[in-house]
């Protein structure tokens, strides 16, 4: 069964140009979803070694990754559907070897061999594909995830 898409308003979260458009429009300024890092450090701490290889999945123009990376996480791989975004990202922190950026859509990321991270992050994705995504979809978008990149931890 089908999601009816027009609850979504007009935005389609699944769309790279979508994505585009929305970061040439903010001019390189950052936004969290939800919760910046500091909230969510006792949790992330907890569960997510700083050794852990981590993949922070639609990661925008967030200063998540920067944020762990302050704290001592050693590899984040960072991936987004916008090819803005990511390029913006690659030169903000082009000096930091600890994070890398790719862009990439979630639904396919046949390009990472099995089991290359050990955490996956995610504050966003997961809720934008409830909005927009039939459940069929959204449940392959879900086993893509686990089978390629077989996680300890899925935040």
């Amino acid at each position: 069964m089908f999601r009816d898409v027009s609850s979504c308003n007009t935005y389609n979260y699944g769309d790279a140009l979508y994505w585009d458009s929305r970061y040439i429009q903010e001019a390189g300024g950052a936004f969290d979803w939800y919760q910046r890092y500091s909230s969510l450090r006792p949790f992330v701490r907890r569960y997510v070694p700083t050794s852990s290889r981590v993949l922070m999945v639609g990661c925008g123009n967030a200063l998540m990754s920067e944020d762990m990376v302050k704290d001592g996480y050693e590899d984040i791989m960072n991936i987004d559907i916008s090819s803005v975004a990511i390029e913006m990202m690659r030169r903000k922190y082009e000096f930091v070897p600890q994070l890398k950026y790719m862009q990439m859509d979630v639904r396919d990321m046949s390009f990472f061999p099995d089991e290359s991270f050990d955490s996956v992050m995610d504050k966003v994705w997961h809720r934008c594909s409830n909005k927009c995504f039939s459940d069929v979809r959204r449940s392959e978008q879900t086993s893509q995830t686990w089978r390629d990149l077989y996680a300890d931890n899925l935040w």
